[in-house]
């Protein structure tokens, strides 16, 4: 009898039955729901701003489509399945390619980079609760909620921090935005590095296919959320505060040559 517990016997996710490293380049996501909405949604995005007459919003549109494909329809989308780091991988992808280009192309005024910084970092921690995990692997609705909860407020929070205004109190508070969520992908990271367990038992039997155990694959998503997750924002938290505090200083000495 087999045992519906083990990993295989697990239904298989929204992208599909893990490849092997052999199959990895013929497995796309040829979802035809998704798809269509992504070709309509594009449609209707570059009909909108061809109107507008603005290339450089068109261009961000184009790389928000390209960034969207690559994350859900290429042979990615089925890599997350074997591999955790993938996972990981993927989600640095919508939060530092898709988001930033949607918020290029259409900002959203709602509700700004701290709420943004708030929700993502909520979304962030919930997909590495090992118990929500697994209802995203089970349950399409799960993984596209998830989805849509680290995409909307990345959106948000690029928005805010391309679009806002240049005063010194907003630069101060972007780098502080820049560097909470820093801090957030560092503390997962530090989890995920020195578990001393499998957390996520769904990648218990796939991730040997492309030669990790899934201790080690834990451990590379970890090392994942830290250097290319966490160290970007880290340095851009420190030139946004020390541009602001340059502008500090020089309005302090301006006021001082005033007095």
């Amino acid at each position: 009898m087999i045992d519906a517990s083990a990993p295989f016997a697990r239904p298989d996710p929204y992208c599909g039955p893990a490849p092997w490293p052999e199959t990895l380049l013929a497995a796309w996501n040829l979802d035809p729901v998704l798809i269509t909405l992504m070709a309509v949604a594009s449609g209707v995005g570059l009909w909108r701003l061809r109107a507008a007459a603005d290339r450089r919003r068109s261009r961000a549109l184009g790389v928000a489509t390209g960034v969207a494909v690559l994350a859900f329809v290429s042979p990615l989308c089925a890599l997350t399945v074997a591999l955790f780091a993938a996972r990981g991988l993927h989600h640095l992808l919508l939060i530092f390619a898709l988001a930033p280009a949607l918020a290029l192309a259409f900002p959203l005024r709602w509700p700004g980079a701290a709420a943004g910084v708030v929700a993502l970092s909520v979304a962030l921690w919930a997909w590495h609760v090992p118990a929500v995990y697994a209802l995203a692997w089970d349950h399409v609705a799960v993984y596209w909620a998830l989805q849509g909860a680290l995409i909307l407020p990345a959106w948000a929070f690029w928005s805010a921090l391309l679009h806002g205004a240049r005063s010194i109190g907003a630069r101060l508070g972007a780098g502080l935005q820049l560097a909470a969520l820093a801090g957030q992908m560092g503390l997962i990271g530090a989890i995920l590095t020195f578990a001393p367990r499998v957390l996520y038992p769904e990648h218990l039997a796939l991730a040997e296919r492309f030669g990790l155990g899934a201790l080690a694959d834990q451990q590379l998503a970890g090392l994942v959320m830290w250097v290319p997750g966490m160290v970007p924002l880290a340095l851009a938290a420190g030139w946004v505060l020390r541009a602001a505090w340059a502008d500090v200083a020089r309005g302090e000495h301006r006021h001082g040559e005033r007095a």
